[in-house]
């Protein structure tokens, strides 16, 4: 308190003080930077020097000898441990390219975590979304925690697509709608009670707009709820409206208690078309809809071609079942989704 009074009595103290803040956050971020690429530095050589020596058992007794040395030479971070992730942190990411834009948006403490990760594709997904969305490490832990990659509609893709798609976002900004949309959303940070209705659900996703935001991605912009509009004199109203700025479309947001039906999908392409013709402005792409249920028919949502209208249907949570279950259910829908779109890439060729 009394440093904020002495900066609005003496003008230059405040100057000052600005550029003594500025200057250390460039500097910790140049610390940062020279670490993560250091750690990598070290990797590499540590890689080439295991490969050119084909013994069996040499690289754990080279890292092992080299981290006693280390750590007596420099302290504390260069453990036998350490190393071997800074190894596994080379391998995983040998690109200069990626490094460059991942030590420039990432802690170690964050490699450290997308390291975790078994599956290439996955710490691909979560280094780029997490550079692109700004994650801290618990936010990066919690995405993590919450199956992200799982409940992402790209994880139905081929491989090929899903790292096409990543590549784009890294090196051009620019996010496709798969990689955007979710299958369910975890709400479990509203606090509903067991029951409640359309309103409360769309009330309490207001008063924890920013959770809420974090859950659809950093570049979401609220801008409405309960927007009316009149068509032949009669008033419709949408739940919510968003914008998505690497999108560049308008999102609409439906919510439902219930079970997806049929009838939502008139609804819903109602709003968009209406969107897409008093809306849209120029270099925006089509919007699209999102339609939140508690339950839903896959084999009803293929049959009515939603992606072709544009809409999306998803479930929701508003409670975070237990790891294990929720692990098993998504991985049997990616699986499903795989399947049906192996049968249909079958039938197109043939």
């Amino acid at each position: 308190m009394n440093d904020e009074v002495d900066k609005a009595e003496n003008p230059l103290l405040g100057k000052v003080a600005l550029l003594i803040q500025s200057a250390r956050g460039f500097v910790h971020q140049a610390i940062n930077q020279g670490m993560v690429r250091l750690y990598w530095q070290i990797g590499k050589t540590i890689r080439e020097d295991v490969i050119s020596h084909e013994k069996p058992g040499y690289g754990e007794q080279t890292i092992q000898l080299l981290a006693d040395r280390l750590t007596a030479q420099y302290g504390r971070g260069y453990s036998y441990r350490n190393l071997y992730r800074m190894l596994r942190f080379h391998e995983s990411f040998p690109d200069e390219d990626i490094l460059t834009t991942l030590s420039s948006k990432l802690s170690w403490s964050h490699i450290v975590e997308i390291l975790k990760q078994k599956d290439p594709l996955k710490r691909d997904f979560y280094a780029t979304l997490c550079a692109n969305e700004g994650w801290s490490v618990r936010e990066l832990s919690g995405r993590i925690d919450s199956m992200l990659f799982e409940r992402s509609a790209i994880s139905k893709k081929p491989a090929d697509t899903i790292y096409n798609d990543l590549k784009a976002l890294r090196e051009q900004k620019a996010m496709s709608v798969d990689l955007f949309l979710r299958d369910p959303y975890v709400l479990d940070f509203l606090a509903l009670k067991e029951v409640f209705t359309e309103q409360e659900l769309e009330s309490a996703i207001l008063v924890e707009l920013q959770q809420f935001i974090l859950e659809f991605g950093s570049d979401f912009a609220f801008l409405a709820r309960q927007k009316r509009i009149t068509i032949d004199q009669e008033d419709y109203y949408m739940d919510l409206l968003f914008y998505h700025r690497k999108l560049r479309r308008l999102v609409v947001i439906e919510l439902k208690l219930g079970k997806f039906k049929p009838e939502h999908k008139s609804q819903l392409e109602l709003y968009l078309r209406w969107l897409d013709k008093y809306e849209r402005q120029d270099g925006e792409n089509q919007p699209i809809g999102l339609l939140l249920c508690s339950e839903k028919n896959d084999q009803v949502i293929e049959l009515l071609e939603l992606d072709k209208s544009g809409i999306h249907v998803a479930t929701y949570l508003t409670e975070l079942p237990p790891v294990e279950l929720l692990k098993s259910k998504l991985e049997q829908s990616v699986t499903e989704a795989r399947k049906r779109l192996n049968l249909k890439s079958s039938g197109e060729k043939n």
